[in-house]
């Protein structure tokens, strides 16, 4: 029963984000951003945990998780070291993901050229 949670939280976004591109006249990257701040706004009402409970890994593969991860770990940080917890924590949670898709994009672009 997990795996269907999971199918149906990831698929959910992934819907919204299909009828947005569809229906709208948004980027890309408005709607990847717009995701991220859906990730925030989740976590800041307390509602993103309980769908990772319960969605589980369908919850933590789509760029929501993203927005739910920068603010946890700027809580975290402000708990322990005041206002400058902020950015401090917040890169050491959050630097791998980015040095990855960093690194995935970089390859990406040595990989495959570009319509001319």
């Amino acid at each position: 029963m997990n795996y269907f949670y999971a199918f149906l939280c990831c698929g959910f976004f992934s819907l919204i984000g299909q009828l947005l591109y569809d229906h709208t006249r948004l980027t890309p990257g408005h709607i990847t951003s717009l995701f991220v701040i859906l990730g925030i706004c989740l976590d800041f009402f307390h509602f993103y945990d309980w769908i990772i409970v319960h969605a589980q890994a369908g919850a933590l593969l789509p760029i929501t998780s993203f927005g739910h991860s920068l603010v946890h770990s700027a809580m975290i940080g402000v708990g322990k070291y005041g206002f400058i917890g902020i950015f401090s924590n917040l890169f050491e949670r959050v630097s791998s993901g980015l040095a990855f898709a960093i690194l995935i994009a970089f390859l990406t672009a040595i990989v495959f050229k570009p319509k001319s």
